[in-house]
This record gives structure tokens, sequence and C-alpha cells, in this order.
């Protein structure tokens, strides 16, 4: 969310941006809502006014009050007693105006407020222009994609054969499509992958976290769109409570109205949590694949930094994945995305897409993504410098690891032409073995 005071004093550079990320139903918002802004602020000057004239009066009152207490004769008395009547009918219509003006000043920043939130984030200079996901833009390449010279088949198939998965009984008995059982060696493996993550990020010096996974509708507003909302998060029927759709909403939502020494930062934490998703707008859910799923499990990195800083860290994180994906053996790309499929709250985003050898292509397993200070400034998480001062912090969020997604990468990068699957060095510690091999039939 937008400084109110920025959009009043930067309507055209707020436009332009609006332009750059092809919303222009949106331009009309920066008009009407400096209108807004400008009629509550006009009431709130009037309460003002009326606060002080209120003051005057009570002082007046006082002045006559003591007249009528000291009365020597009945002239003096009656005098008295008119003034105060007069001040005391004066003060009732005062506060009643002052009743109204405050209503109205509520009502106004209100729905100033539901503007602001869906005028999106002013993007960095850097980001390129462009209307959707197929004009982002390729940034490096990490690792030689290879392709085997035999068939690499699908990746529910490949589990089946080690015995790994069992999709119909999720989706026949107990949940429906979009869930699945993992079992035996391909259990372990998703779980051991957790674990390296989590080590991996402890080792980067960031403090390990297990948040909760149902987070408050104010919450929710801070960390992400109306529309977003409304496409991923599943409601508590009867509560104020939403599943948390990754572990970066209840960890931003626990600096909610706090305000940090700035010595403090940056705060650098990695959460684990399982995620759940509509997947609204996903266009089905294949029956076979986990790769668009309502459940699964996550390891995410949180910052929370000062401004100038902010930049540097987004650089940082997404470098981190780039490096345990490396580590997996699997080949990875960066890609920047342009303004169109830039979500309204960030002001940067980059995916990192993992080769997948059984399609010849890339597929999105992360997201790194800078927020400026827009969610800061929705939650109320501010910054106090040495000399008193504050100021809205900025907040990045990156995936290390998202199974079963990654899942995919992995068996795909790693499947032996037997069916069996190589474990790389740096999870064998965690596996306690180097492959998982494909059970001999009795």
């Amino acid at each position: 969310m937008l400084d109110m005071k920025f959009v009043r004093t930067n309507p055209e550079l707020v436009k332009e941006n609006i332009r750059k990320k092809f919303q222009d139903e949106k331009l009309e918002l920066v008009d009407k809502v400096i209108e807004l802004d400008e009629q509550c602020r006009k009431a709130k000057s009037e309460g003002d006014e009326l606060r002080n004239i209120k003051n005057k009066k009570s002082k007046e009152f006082g002045k006559f009050n003591g007249m009528l207490k000291n009365a020597e004769n009945d002239n003096v008395k009656a005098e008295a007693e008119e003034n105060i009547a007069r001040i005391t009918a004066e003060v009732k219509a005062i506060d009643e105006k002052r009743e109204e003006l405050e209503k109205l000043e509520t009502e106004l920043n209100e729905e100033i407020r539901k503007i602001m939130l869906v005028i999106p984030n002013i993007i960095d200079e850097s980001v390129p222009i462009g209307k959707n996901d197929s004009e982002n833009v390729e940034v490096e390449r990490f690792g030689e994609p290879f392709v085997p010279d035999f068939e690499v088949p699908y990746h529910v198939d490949i589990m089946e054969k080690v015995n790994g998965i069992d999709l119909d009984s999720a989706r026949d008995k107990t949940s429906g499509n979009g869930f699945y059982y993992l079992c035996g060696d391909i259990a372990q493996l998703q779980s051991c992958i957790l674990s390296y993550a989590r080590d991996f990020m402890i080792d980067k010096g960031f403090t390990y976290y297990i948040p909760p996974f149902m987070i408050r509708s104010s919450v929710v507003t801070g960390v992400m769109s109306f529309a977003e909302m409304e496409g991923m998060m599943y409601k508590i029927e009867g509560e104020d409570l939403y599943l948390i759709g990754t572990s970066e909403h209840s960890m931003i939502g626990k600096f909610m109205d706090t305000i940090t020494p700035e010595e403090e930062l940056p705060k650098t934490l990695t959460s684990y949590s399982p995620c759940f998703r509509k997947e609204v707008g996903a266009h089905g859910l294949e029956e076979r694949g986990i790769y668009r799923i309502h459940q699964f499990e996550k390891q995410e990195m949180i910052v929370v930094c000062k401004p100038e800083e902010s930049m540097d860290w987004f650089h940082k994180l997404y470098s981190y994945t780039v490096e345990f994906f490396r580590t997996l053996d699997i080949p990875v790309r960066t890609l920047e995305c342009c303004s169109g499929d830039l979500a309204d709250l960030k002001v940067k985003s980059i995916d990192v897409e993992a080769w997948s050898p059984r399609q010849k292509k890339y597929f999105e397993v992360g997201s790194c993504s800078n927020l400026g200070d827009a969610q800061a400034r929705r939650l109320g998480i501010r910054v106090k410098t040495a000399d008193k001062k504050k100021y809205f912090a900025h907040t990045l969020n990156n995936t290390v690891v998202a199974p079963p997604r990654m899942l995919i990468a992995f068996l795909e990068n790693n499947l032996n032409e037997d069916g069996s699957i190589r474990i790389p060095e740096a999870l064998r510690p965690y596996m306690r073995k180097d492959v998982i091999a494909v059970p001999v039939k009795k």
C-alpha cells in the first residue's frame, strides 16, 4: 500500500505505474482517492477547529461559573446563568457537529483504505515492461540442461514404480482431486529434502521457525491483495481464521504493529509449514499429477530490513535457492517477472525455474519477491532509529523449496534408466542411502 501523501503529491507517477502494469481500469481511482483524501483532511481540520473553539468555550464557562458562585446580587447571578445556558447550548451544538465530522472522517478513511489497497505498488525501474508471464525475461542459467538417452516417464509413474505414491485412495476415498498419499522411500525423500532445506538456511544464518498454520483476516489483507486472497485462501467456517497458503503469511504477520530498533535489523527467518491453496483458475487439477495441488509443504525465507538494504537482500535470497537446487544436481534458471505479471504489492520479483528432462523445458519451483514497504505499511511494521525517528521496514520473501513440485524436478533429474533414483551427495546423510531402488517383484 502506498503512502497517501505520496499519491497526493505524485498522481501522474502513480498513474504511469498503473499503465506499466496494464491496469488502466484503476486510473480513475487515483483521482477519486485524492478527492476523498481532500474531503477527509477538510473534515479533520474542521473537527480540530471545533475542538479549539470548545476549549475556549470551556474557559468561558469556567469564568461564568465562578461568577455565579460569587454572585453578590440577582443581576450578576442572572447574567451568569444566562451565559452558562448559552455556552452549554453552544458546546452541545459543537459536540454534535464534531460527532458528525468524526463519523464522516471514519467513513472517508475506510473508503480511502479500500482504494489504496488496490492501487499497485510502485515497481522498481529495472522491472521489464510486459503484459503477462509470456513476456517474463530470462536472467541467467545455472547447470547444463540434460536429456538422458532413455525416455523419462511421467513423475507419478516414476513414484509408482518405487511404490512411493497412492493417488487413488486420496482421490476416490478420502479427499478428491488435488490430494495424494506419499509413502515409503518417496515420503522419506520429501521429508529429507525439507530437513536439508532447514539446515541449509540455518547455515546461512537464518533463524528457524514453525509458525501458526492459520491466521486472522487482518493478517491476510496485510500480506496479499484481495484478488490473491479470493483465489487462494481457505476460510474456516464460523471463525475469523484462514489456512495459510505459505508460511510467509504467518511470519510477516508476526511483526504486525511492532516497532523494531534499527540496530536489530535485518531479521532473517526461515520457516517450515504445510500450505493450503484453492488453486482457483488453475483450469482443473490433474487427476494423476502433483504439480497443482491443494496441500503441500514448503520451506520459506523471510527478511525484514532497512529500505536501503532490500535490493541487496533480494539478490541474496534467490541466489540461495539457486545454490540449494544445484547441490541436488538440478539445473535451474532465473526468470524476472515483467510488470504485468507482478502482483500489486511487489516492487520486483524473480522466479526460479527447474529443468524438466521429460518436458525439455523449465518450470517454476520458487519465487523471490521484494515488497518494499507495502506489507509493512498495511501491517504497521515500523523501525525506530537511534535518534527516535520511525519509518516502515521493507519485507522480502522467497521459496527455499516447495515439495512436491520440486520433487518432480528432483526425480526427473536424478532418475536412472532402470527406474531407480540417485540420491545426490548433499542429501545422503538424511536419506542414509545413495539410491532408491526399484522393489523386486515377488
